[in-house]
């Protein structure tokens, strides 16, 4: 690629750092440390970045010496991983003899190769971030495939305490509330539930239109332009699916004779390859039965989507599912991919923490419906014949209680009250 046109490029994507405002994140990030930013497109990669180059510029770094490039530009489509040396090359000549690029790579994925780049460039000892929205960076493939070199960091739509940050509901102590302020969280929490937590989200009115422009343009688009598909109508029927099964488990099987029941001919190895490529993408994750056999872990999943307001766009009715979906993605947010799972064996329990012998159930209230409150109650003392001394939780809508059944405590929370639990205030 030609080195002009690149120099170019980097001065013109200066401005995406310099005139944008800096959204705070509640992220703990060190100096001096090398960080892969993965996650769902929009959710504010890039404003990690520019964060981190603020901060550079404050401590004193020249601008000359901070070389950002946005790979998502047109003029980069056909940047190939040869081309990456000539950007630390230009990066170098804009630092000076006496100074050292620091590179800030985003969207690194879309460059077939990077890996090796990135990771000599960090034996090198120049200090690179990079971002992606690809799961094939999840932090357990990127730890071998960048050897340590970088931390990962994953980006989440905003948390409920960031999101009130965001809407200027600030230094809340659960313990010390108002009852107006406590009816302010209540309804800034039901918009954060009906349509979901992308930061650009905030300061829209009209939120439901700009949702769906972002899911048709952004997220369906970049799974069928990727990965070269020509039968888009089954991937939107395909998603339209997992968002009514939801709250269930779901196999390859099933999912596949339900897009046939549609009329669709499709086989089950093409359903396959398509939730892959909704997976990769961070649009859905999977969670497995922690109680299955190994084959049944892959095969048979429950599936969520890493926004509610993605979510509630393919459903009528879908204020169960949604609240199920938020405690999904604020538990992996939490607990990571990896420790976060649902038990199905002769019992149902919506999620299951090992790690932390955590058991939870969700219910939009189960407190004025005697059928609903014994079949959650019942789940948690049968989960406790198989797992003693299990901490059990039921979030709902609003209710909030202490239950002891058969000498087994569950705590009764509202989902506001559990998503802000583990903030001490938000600032």
């Amino acid at each position: 690629m030609n080195r002009d046109i690149l120099k170019q490029i980097i001065i013109d994507q200066k401005e995406m750092y310099l005139d944008n405002p800096i959204i705070s994140r509640n992220y703990d990030l060190e100096d001096n440390v090398n960080y892969c930013f993965v996650g769902i497109r929009r959710t504010g990669k890039s404003y990690m970045m520019y964060q981190q180059i603020h901060k550079l510029m404050n401590d004193g770094i020249p601008l000359s010496q901070i070389i950002y490039v946005n790979f998502e530009d047109e003029r980069l489509l056909e940047i190939g991983v040869d081309d990456l040396n000539t950007l630390l090359e230009i990066g170098i000549e804009f630092s000076g003899s006496n100074g050292k690029p620091y590179l800030f790579l985003d969207e690194i994925q879309n460059v077939d190769g990077w890996e090796k780049f990135v990771r000599r460039v960090a034996d090198m000892k120049y200090r690179i971030n990079i971002t992606g929205s690809n799961s094939k960076m999840l932090s357990r493939e990127i730890a071998s495939t960048l050897g340590g070199r970088f931390m990962v960091v994953n980006v989440y739509p905003y948390s409920f305490a960031e999101y009130l940050s965001a809407n200027h509901i600030e230094n809340v102590m659960l313990g010390q509330m108002s009852t107006r302020q406590r009816a302010d969280i209540v309804s800034q929490y039901d918009d954060y539930v009906t349509y979901g937590a992308f930061p650009e989200l905030v300061d829209i009115k009209n939120k439901r239109p700009f949702l769906n422009n972002i899911y048709q343009t952004v997220y369906l688009q970049d799974i069928i332009t990727r990965n070269k598909i020509t039968n888009d109508f089954a991937v939107r029927l395909i998603l339209k699916k997992i968002a009514e099964s939801v709250t269930k488990a779901l196999s390859f099987n099933r999912l596949t004779n339900i897009v046939k029941s549609a009329g669709i001919s499709i086989g089950k190895q093409t359903v396959i390859n398509y939730v892959g490529h909704m997976l990769d993408s961070y649009l859905i994750f999977s969670l497995p039965n922690y109680a299955a056999k190994l084959v049944e872990k892959e095969t048979s999943p429950k599936y969520y989507f890493m926004d509610t307001g993605l979510l509630g766009l393919m459903l009528l009715d879908c204020k169960t599912a949604q609240l199920e979906n938020l405690v999904a993605v604020e538990l992996i947010r939490r607990y990571g991919f990896e420790n976060v799972y649902f038990f199905e064996n002769n019992i149902e329990v919506d999620f299951y923490v090992p790690n932390e012998n955590l058991a939870i159930q969700v219910s939009m209230q189960v407190l004025d419906d005697v059928d609903t409150l014994a079949r959650e109650t019942r789940a948690f003392v049968k989960l406790n014949d198989f797992i003693p001394n299990t901490k059990c939780l039921l979030i709902t809508n609003s209710e909030e209680t202490t239950l002891n059944c058969s000498g087994i405590e569950i705590d009764v929370i509202p989902a506001w009250k559990w998503l802000l639990a583990n903030e001490k205030e938000i600032d």
